[in-house]
């Protein structure tokens, strides 16, 4: 039987980070999608991110595509999968301070944000569930395969997009016309939200990285200790699962700047996504 592990308030936890992106916006496959280019302009080595809650506009997910383009050389993409109906910012600065400013909160507090958070994310769970949102990414995928310079295609995916990029490492699949449809070469999933386990893992034929925080109120130690289990026993597809030591949910893309430890986890998960789209989609 698959459990699934669902989302709380650490799911919109977090900090905005400053920078200005340096990208640009185009439609592709009829979806608006900030584009972050290498500069050399190769496509080689594409990575798309699928984000989390917050959307394609939240700073942190364009910067930290900027740094994959620069550093990196990878093309990156960051489609706008929810049409334009990700929570607000807002939602994210008012519901749920960073860990250490939580821990100061008075139990009123607490409780307003537990009343606040599933009334707030219950219905967009709904509107985004997979029947409506895999068949979007899916799509998204086959249109940049068609961009010409296209090669091998990464995914990389935070929270709520986590969990897709770990379905696209199942590899192709057939769309109800029988076609073939998403799937890419290797995936990179950063503290992912509403995972099935083993049902969402059982499947993954393709490369698969995970970064997981000690801390993760969505993914605890039994529950992490469930896909370790289940990724071992894949011996012919290559994986790895670093976990970081008192990481939130949240912590690879919205961790807290101010705090060194935070920002060093942060740093060394991009360094994670780096190395292993490096590794396999060269």
């Amino acid at each position: 039987m698959s459990t699934g592990v669902g989302v709380s308030s650490c799911c919109v936890s977090g900090k905005i980070h400053s920078g200005t992106p340096t990208g640009r916006v185009e439609t592709i496959g009829g979806i608006q999608t900030y584009v972050a280019e290498p500069s050399s302009g190769s496509k080689a080595k594409t990575v798309i991110f699928l984000v989390d809650i917050f959307g394609w506009e939240l700073p942190n997910v364009r910067l930290l595509a900027d740094q994959y383009a620069k550093t990196g050389g990878f093309y990156c993409y960051v489609p706008d999968v929810h049409d334009g109906d990700s929570l607000p910012l807002s939602f994210l600065q008012n519901v749920e301070p960073p860990l250490k400013d939580k821990e100061q909160l008075t139990l009123v507090d607490k409780a307003k944000n537990a009343a606040i958070v599933p009334t707030t994310l219950g219905p967009w769970l709904i509107s985004h569930r997979e029947g409506v949102s895999r068949p979007k990414i899916d799509g998204f995928v086959n249109a940049v395969r068609m961009i010409p310079g296209t090669n091998k295609i990464g995914a990389i995916g935070f929270c709520w997009g986590g969990r897709y990029a770990i379905l696209q490492a199942h590899g192709q699949s057939k769309d109800e016309n029988g076609s073939s449809v998403g799937g890419v070469d290797a995936a990179f999933a950063c503290h992912p939200s509403l995972v099935a386990i083993p049902g969402d893992f059982d499947p993954v034929t393709k490369p698969l990285s995970l970064a997981l925080g000690t801390k993760d109120s969505l993914l605890d130690v039994d529950s992490i200790g469930k896909i370790q289990d289940v990724m071992a026993k894949k011996t012919d597809v290559p994986h790895e699962i670093r976990l970081y030591e008192d990481q939130v949910h949240g912590f690879a893309l919205r961790g807290d700047f101010s705090s060194e430890k935070d920002k060093k986890s942060q740093d060394e998960a991009a360094q994670q996504g780096m190395q292993w789209f490096e590794k396999y989609l060269s």
